[in-house]
């Protein structure tokens, strides 16, 4: 009875301690177009009027093709929580971009932004976010 109870609970431990993750979606941004070559010279502070250029990354193929990306600015002088919708595109996959999409967008204000990427297949649920700052 002792060996039963003491396999099961090594089965149980070694279920739990060797569980794996999946990967997760990931934005990364960069002062310059991003390529295989300098997608880990990521950066997260750029002046004010220089082009951001970002990557979203999905390791698994999102089903609807379409993706909503948000650039909210978060400061105290704005009434509505401190925070202020910038910017919002609706983009639409196309065939070669599976697992990722990429483009850059310009903030001439400086401050704390962040951006936050929701797929249509659940657009209440963040799909990936990710925070910069932009210098004055």
């Amino acid at each position: 009875m002792k060996k039963i109870i003491f396999i099961c609970l090594i089965l149980s431990l070694a279920a739990v301690m060797t569980g794996c993750t999946t990967d997760k979606p990931a934005i990364l941004f960069n002062k310059y177009p991003i390529t295989g070559k300098n997608i880990y010279d990521y950066s997260t502070s750029f002046p004010v009027g220089a082009r951001i250029y970002y990557l979203v990354f999905m390791p698994k193929k999102i089903e609807s093709r379409y993706l909503y990306i948000q650039i909210i600015k978060k400061d105290n002088d704005y009434g509505q929580f401190g925070y202020k919708l910038i910017q919002t595109y609706n983009i639409r996959l196309k065939d070669e971009e599976k697992n990722y999409y990429t483009d850059y967008f310009v903030l001439n204000e400086g401050g704390y932004y962040f951006m936050r990427v929701y797929s249509k297949d659940n657009p209440h649920k963040v799909f990936a976010s990710a925070e910069f700052y932009v210098k004055k």
